[in-house]
């Protein structure tokens, strides 16, 4: 039967990249791209020993340009910085953003200040992880990450702080009880986090790209371990949740501007509230971030699945049992 030869070329520079012989007359076009595929080898990592490679004395080896990159470290420090200072712009009332009337006062409502200590622990504790606990498996990321993933927190800091400090804020429906039990659900889950960064941590060395299946340890928030893969993103998502009962923040579109130059911004607890179309604020930002660490979480179950066949099959990604 007669075989027929294939020849690869880069579209743009028309450089050879493969040539395939003894190509079958009847293979697709998946087909020839999946050898293709197997021409080029596998992915290598940087602390890869050629002499481990399934080469011979002779190698070949391909670079791919990735493009203008950036340090994970100067990107988690980037996004996190943001959203603390952004928020306190908003809590503090600085000019131009509810009227001069309203200059640098403050809330009468203690959920109000609570939610700033909240959320600046929040995006402080991410600070200070990034810096002194978290062991990053690659060095860099593309730079383009950095606009969009600032433009989500940055963006979304500035959407839930302008609401939760505004001059008409009105408290949650059920008052003190409805924030005690939203902040304990917030402490809880933040605290559980941390002790996942913290698990995960021990599990690689300092220097090393080692990668381990994570396990329970004797601290309780690690028992999440047992039924999902990625508990860090679970108590995250439980955080923020938390954060929403709290400030039950679901404002209404702003009315046409009061005497005092103050948009109204009805809310949930304000009678306006029924004849106005609501923006849940935090709960959004909440939905949103759950579905990208969805995603993550899913990922990282994959790879854990794909690298170790010991791995406990009794886990899920994010939701134990569900998802």
């Amino acid at each position: 039967m007669k075989h027929y030869e294939v020849e690869i070329l880069d579209a743009k520079t028309r450089e050879k990249l493969c040539f395939l012989d003894k190509v079958e007359p009847q293979a697709t076009i998946a087909e020839i791209k999946n050898l293709f595929t197997k021409t080029q080898g596998k992915s290598l990592k940087d602390e890869d020993v050629l002499q481990k490679l399934p080469v011979g004395t002779t190698a070949t080896l391909y670079f791919r340009d990735l493009g203008a990159q950036i340090s994970w470290v100067t990107v988690f420090l980037t996004e996190y910085a943001g959203p603390l200072f952004i928020y306190l712009l908003f809590y503090f009332r600085v000019p131009f953003i509810y009227g001069r009337k309203y200059d640098f006062t403050s809330s009468r409502h203690t959920v109000v200040h609570l939610a700033c200590i909240c959320h600046s622990f929040h995006y402080i504790k991410r600070l200070l992880e990034t810096l002194f606990v978290h062991r990053f498996s690659h060095g860099t990321m593309p730079l383009r990450n950095i606009f969009k993933n600032c433009t989500y927190y940055w963006g979304f800091a500035a959407w839930m702080a302008y609401y939760i400090n505004h001059p008409l804020y009105t408290p949650p429906t059920y008052g003190a009880q409805q924030v005690k039990l939203a902040l304990a659900i917030f402490v809880i889950c933040q605290l559980g986090n941390f002790s996942i960064h913290m698990a995960l941590r021990d599990l690689r060395p300092a220097g090393s790209k080692t990668r381990k299946i994570p396990y329970p340890t004797r601290n309780p928030f690690t028992w999440l371990f047992l039924l999902v893969s990625c508990p860090n993103y679970t108590y995250e998502v439980g955080s923020w949740i938390g954060f929403a009962i709290m400030t039950q923040c679901l404002p209404g579109e702003p009315l046409a501007p009061s005497f005092s130059g103050v948009p109204l911004v009805p809310s949930v607890c304000s009678p306006l509230f029924l004849t106005s179309r609501f923006r849940p604020t935090v709960a959004l930002f909440s939905l949103v971030g759950f579905t990208q660490m969805t995603i993550w979480a899913k990922g990282k179950h994959r790879s854990y699945l794909k690298e170790f066949r010991d791995y406990p099959p009794l886990r899920m990604p994010i939701i134990p049992f569900l998802l």
